[in-house]
């Protein structure tokens, strides 16, 4: 229709349409040109961005080196029983477990002796402090088969396709990014690896837990799903937490 209206103009003005003509002509042409690559680039980038699971809750802080303590306190064989929740995972002699967030070696330890001297045991933290005490304790404790590696808050640095199962107790609910995190997990396991989350239950008020250090079942699903992750089955038996399974669904 511009074209039209344009050609119109110059048959009816004789004294310089033709010139107005050829000016709006390239007006047209410049705002047509294709846009340059590095804006073609960016849309798609965006859009890319956009299609990326997103969480939106607030992670809770990272316990410090200071808190060490707190993860030896003697109550924590009542209130978390870690024996008999690592027992209920069925883990085989000689497998390869992760132990993400592992601290100063609390269930990293405990691993050890059920992968026996034919599995090992990666033992991850991303604070320097943590791993100097893990590897004391590993040390003190005569461990050969605990691998002690210091991640980022964005990699655990494990190797690819390489682990059956990755561990996470009251670890997950701290991730800064856990879209990274989870992300290079999946890609740690090997094809069938489970990731299990060991979390304080958000649906019991009477757990005497912060709301910032607890999820629900619901929670968790609506995060690790989108990533690729198979819901398996949640175990209820421990008094405070939910033990929450998944496969690497590849």
């Amino acid at each position: 229709m511009r074209v039209l209206q344009l050609a119109a103009n110059d048959a009816s003005d004789p004294n310089g349409g033709t010139k107005d003509c050829l000016r709006a002509h390239s007006r047209d042409w410049r705002h047509s040109r294709p846009l340059p690559m590095a804006l073609v680039f960016l849309a798609f980038s965006l859009i890319a961005l956009a299609q990326q699971p997103q969480v939106r809750r607030q992670p809770a802080p990272v316990m410090g080196a200071a808190g060490a303590d707190w993860l030896t306190r003697p109550e924590r064989i009542q209130e978390e029983e870690p024996d008999r929740m690592l027992a209920s995972l069925e883990i085989q002699p000689g497998s390869v477990v992760a132990d993400i967030g592992a601290g100063v070696g609390y269930h990293a330890w405990r691993l050890s002796r059920i992968v026996g001297p034919a599995g090992r045991v990666i033992a991850e933290d991303i604070q320097e402090e943590m791993i100097r005490m893990l590897k004391q304790n590993i040390e003190k404790q005569g461990l050969q088969n605990v691998d002690m590696v210091l991640g980022t808050p964005t990699d655990p640095k494990l190797p690819q396709s390489a682990v059956d199962l990755v561990l996470m107790v009251d670890v997950y609910h701290e991730f800064s990014d856990p879209v990274a995190m989870m992300t290079k997990i999946r890609r740690a396991l090997k094809p069938g690896g489970r990731v299990v989350l060991v979390e304080f239950r958000k649906e019991d008020p009477k757990v005497p837990i912060q709301p910032l250090h607890k999820m629900s079942i619901q929670d968790v699903r609506s995060e690790l799903e989108p990533l690729g992750f198979k819901f398996q089955k949640v175990l209820t038996f421990l008094p405070w937490q939910h033990v929450i399974i998944f496969t690497a669904g590849k």
